[in-house]
């Protein structure tokens, strides 16, 4: 439990990060729907809220490590 759940926190972060220096990058293309990159940016949005927020990740995390 303790492995995904740092799996998850961290691709889910890392994912949020990197497609929003995406949208950055496409300025304002970057939020309209006639572009991949909308999607993308919506959908990575909800891998931090989808199976355990990431607060919830880090809480099943330190729990593990005994903090």
């Amino acid at each position: 439990v303790k492995k995904v759940s740092m799996a998850k926190y961290w691709i889910s972060e890392m994912l949020n990060r990197v497609v929003g220096q995406c949208v950055q990058f496409h300025g304002g293309y970057g939020y309209m729907e006639e572009y991949p990159i909308a999607r993308l940016f919506r959908d990575a949005r909800v891998h931090t809220i989808f199976a355990g927020t990431s607060e919830i990740m880090l809480l099943i995390i330190s729990r593990y490590m005994g903090l």
